[in-house]
């Protein structure tokens, strides 16, 4: 359950990051408006604190491991919201980026 726990943690972490993000560059590259980069800042603010429900106590190392979730996740958002279309080498990045994030967060430990 805590690796279960912990994955959903992770997603929702990049859905406010990467959603965040999203909505600060859409507020001011595409000239959305400032109510855009508002619920940017907000989102981003969440995704601060969401991280801190992790049950791992480093925060060096859940930092760590989001950052191969935050590619992976940025790759889907841009396909999913952009309808970006990611090349093999993005793909396989992305898979490399998550096989850091297992054996950071999920391999055995004393």
């Amino acid at each position: 359950m805590t690796i279960t726990r912990s994955i959903v943690l992770f997603v929702v972490a990049a859905l406010f990051e990467i959603g965040g993000a999203w909505l600060i560059w859409q507020g001011w590259r595409e000239h959305r408006g400032l109510w855009f980069i508002a619920a940017g800042v907000v989102a981003l603010g969440v995704y601060g604190f969401v991280a801190t429900f992790q049950p791992d106590p480093d925060f060096g190392r859940i930092l760590a491991a989001y950052g191969g979730v935050f590619v992976a996740g940025s790759l889907a958002w841009g396909m999913i919201v952009d309808r970006f279309r990611p090349d093999r080498y993005d793909v396989i990045g992305a898979l490399i980026c998550l096989a850091g994030v297992a054996v950071i967060m999920y391999a055995p430990r004393p």
